[in-house]
């Protein structure tokens, strides 16, 4: 009796002599594929106490193997026990196919083949062939621990295994590759709001941690809150009129210099909202001037006349707020509405850009609920700390009255204009032209309303699609608006900065400018194929999903971008399966391709109760390589899976 690792040895004997008499033989390719699987750096793992095993023996040139079949067992009412076999993992047909076509309909890919893949199938056209031997040999490595490359191949389940490593076959570049040197409003800016919370907006901790944190996952743009302490002595940080703890404004700035480039060498703005007294002005002028030294980008000029490139502003900060005139004693809440709840059903999907708020019927022509308006006692310290304002390079300023007034830009200077989440839905809705012909040359940052007191988020998309620069978010909660934030800036090697596209800076004939609701003609047309996805198994528990069977997995897949380009589409449901392999096609005809979002979810089925979140990823479509990928998964608050992932093809058609 011998067991399937004696076999080993054998069917590779069996191979190469088929091999070398070229006629390889199909029944040997396949059990040696099927065994090496079996014994792979990574298979099936029994990490669960209910997995037993389950002996059968077949007969091979009259020799007789034993095999270990692995189930999983689930006890039902502590009186039955359910047993599901662990399947082998099926390889799509679509990664059969491309292997089957480099290959010749061989048993092995040389790295001459794979370089063939890489460029006609990948689209990489810059790939060599050191990086097709690279590949090879780290697969090598990982999955038959050979340390140096000496003219292996690569077997099906090898190049499988390769498709499905993000690290070496990701869904978007990696590396930043967007033009750098043009002035910051051509640019969508990572932008954080009330950056020093930790969690809701009415009681949680003031820290420099959430700080770090946005610093660490690219975010460009903190915004910090500074009010005097009870004896108007010293300077703290946050959020007036609640019940959050305060944090010294020192500890927040020495954080910032210590993090603000770990990701990114671009510039970070800090935005300041000012509720301090001249002296005290005088107090943050010292500790910015001191904390940052050469760091600091400071204007030889009052106002800028066109803002510098992110590339000119490598590792500098940069100060924004509104020039001194008054100190505000306090300001209450401004903004009434109903509290919204992002997570309230998974299955409701954005707002149409431009849309009404049924909850804001409330809503003036004349609000004034900029954070950036001081609107108390204009008598006290009518003209600040001279200090304090020679540090602003960004002005944030708006005009009183109608909001299409602060459209009205002045072509000598530039500046930042600051509106809530709904005046920025009116002004779109009522001046959406003159908010885009705004944004070519200023800087527009838009931040979530009052009544947000969980840290939830808004619809970036109706910021984005009319050019607003600096669309601030509350980074500590999560949810899918949050989650199209952070897809939106995996763009360009995740610096922080996007270039906004050319379609929302030019100028056509007349002055007209681009317009979200204008009817475009298809440009091109996404074809997405979910092959499969895998990694459950290894980063949740067995009965996370499902205390009785394994996980039913399905897939949403979708588009976020202007109206006429947003749609979902859903996979079937594949039951009892931990690596389901659904085979989908999807096809998205996209009018304006360079604002839209690809959106992937993956739920558990369930009977009775909301469906189990599974995973979520949101790629910018513009940046996405065609051919199969691994796409990695990430958790509801955006924090990357070790394991779980999904193999997608994409093509342009």
């Amino acid at each position: 009796m011998e067991t399937t690792k004696q076999i080993l040895p054998i069917l590779r004997e069996e191979q190469i002599r088929a091999q070398k008499s070229h006629f390889p033989n199909p029944q040997i390719s396949t059990l040696l594929r099927s065994f090496l699987s079996h014994f792979a750096q990574k298979p099936v793992p029994s990490i669960h106490p209910s997995m037993r095993r389950s002996k059968i023996r077949f007969r091979y040139k009259n020799r007789i193997f034993d095999e270990e079949i692995e189930m999983e067992n689930y006890r039902v009412c502590l009186c039955f026990t359910r047993k599901f076999k662990i399947n082998e993992v099926q390889i799509p047909m679509g990664v059969r196919g491309a292997f089957a076509r480099f290959t010749g309909d061989g048993s092995l890919m040389t790295a001459d083949q794979l370089l063939r893949f890489l460029i006609e199938f990948q689209g990489e056209g810059e790939a060599t062939i050191s990086d097709a031997e690279r590949i090879i040999q780290r697969i090598m490595q990982r999955r038959h621990h050979i340390e140096q490359f000496a003219g292996h191949a690569l077997s099906l389940d090898d190049f499988h295994h390769f498709l499905f490593c993000d690290e070496l076959n990701s869904p978007i570049r990696s590396w930043v590759h967007q033009d750098m040197g043009a002035p910051l409003s051509h640019y969508f800016i990572f932008t954080g709001h009330n950056s020093y919370l930790t969690g809701n907006q009415l009681s949680s901790d003031c820290s420099d941690v959430p700080i770090i944190k946005a610093l660490k996952r690219g975010v460009r743009v903190i915004e910090l809150d500074l009010w005097p302490n009870s004896t108007k002595d010293e300077v703290l940080v946050l959020h007036g009129g609640t019940l959050t703890t305060p944090v010294a404004l020192i500890k927040c700035l020495k954080s910032i210099k210590e993090y603000a480039f770990c990701s990114s060498p671009y510039p970070v703005v800090i935005t300041l909202e000012d509720h301090l007294t001249p002296d005290l002005q005088t107090k943050v002028a010292k500790m910015v001037t001191q904390t940052f030294g050469e760091m600091l980008f400071c204007t030889q000029t009052e106002c800028l006349e066109e803002f510098p490139s992110p590339e000119a502003l490598k590792y500098k900060i940069i100060i924004s707020s509104k020039p001194p005139k008054e100190y505000l004693e306090a300001k209450g809440v401004e903004e009434k509405g109903k509290l919204l709840y992002e997570e309230d059903g998974w299955d409701k999907e954005f707002l149409d850009i431009g849309s009404d708020d049924k909850s804001e019927s409330d809503w003036s022509e004349y609000s004034q609920d900029d954070e950036d308006v001081n609107d108390f006692d204009h008598n006290l310290h009518q003209f600040g700390a001279p200090e304090y304002k020679s540090l602003i390079a960004i002005h944030a300023r708006k005009r009183k009255g109608e909001v299409r007034a602060s459209l009205i830009g002045d072509p000598k200077k530039v500046g930042r204009l600051s509106l809530s989440e709904q005046s920025l839905a009116k002004a779109a809705k009522r001046h959406g032209t003159d908010l885009v012909r705004f944004t070519q040359r200023n800087l527009v940052r838009v931040y979530p309303k009052g009544t947000r007191f969980n840290s939830s988020n808004y619809n970036p998309l109706i910021g984005w699609t009319h050019g607003a620069q600096m669309v601030a978010f509350n980074m500590q909660g999560y949810g899918r608006s949050l989650w199209l934030m952070q897809g939106m800036f995996r763009s360009n090697g995740g610096c922080g900065y996007v270039k906004k596209p050319d379609i929302l800076l030019e100028r056509w004939p007349h002055n007209q400018v681009f317009a979200p609701k204008m009817v475009f003609p298809v440009k091109k047309t996404l074809k997405v194929s979910i092959y499969m996805g895998d990694g459950w198994n290894l980063d949740f528990n067995r009965t996370y999903f499902d205390a009785y069977s394994p996980p039913d997995f399905y897939c949403k897949v979708g588009i976020a971008g202007v109206p006429a380009d947003s749609k979902m589409r859903k996979t079937e449901t594949k039951d009892d399966e931990w690596t389901p392999v659904w085979d989908a096609e999807f096809w998205f005809p996209l009018t304006v391709p360079e604002l839209a979002l690809l959106r992937i979810e993956v739920f558990e089925y369930d009977v009775s109760e909301k469906d189990d979140f599974g995973g979520q990823t949101c790629l910018p479509v513009w940046e996405l390589k065609p051919g199969i990928r691994a796409v990695p998964l990430y958790s509801q608050k955006g924090e990357k899976f070790e394991s779980v992932r999904l193999l997608v093809q994409f093509q342009f058609v």
